[in-house]
């Protein structure tokens, strides 16, 4: 693993509503390594690098719910962009305000049974 920070930060807008982000590095996974992100309501989120590319996410509805994590798969209705996002639980208010202020709609939940694709 390797980390390499952005002194300072690299600063961009995005989205409709004038969003700032702050680019704060770039981080290096060898296969097998893992990062694991952290809230700090304890939420939490891991990162995987395989041979073959990356696990994005723990299993949607395994490890990443038992993290405090809900799973969207959601699209813009402008430009129809597909994004997998990671809700916290006690934030869908806020994720529902987001998405309307960013046209985007939730195609299906990633965490729920009844909505897999294949079983």
């Amino acid at each position: 693993m390797n980390f390499i920070p952005n002194t300072p930060a690299r600063d961009f807008i995005v989205g409709e509503i004038s969003i700032l982000i702050h680019d704060c590095g770039t981080m290096f996974l060898n296969q097998n390594e893992q990062i694991t992100f952290k809230r700090e309501s304890g939420a939490e989120y891991d990162v995987t690098a395989k041979d073959w590319g990356f696990y994005a996410t723990p299993s949607t509805n395994g490890r990443l719910s038992k993290f405090g994590f809900r799973t969207a798969l959601v699209s813009n209705t402008k430009n129809k962009r597909r994004f997998v996002l990671l809700v916290e639980k006690g934030f869908e208010d806020s994720f529902n305000s987001y998405l309307n202020a960013e046209s985007l709609v939730i195609e299906m939940w990633l965490d729920n049974e009844s909505e897999i694709l294949f079983p």
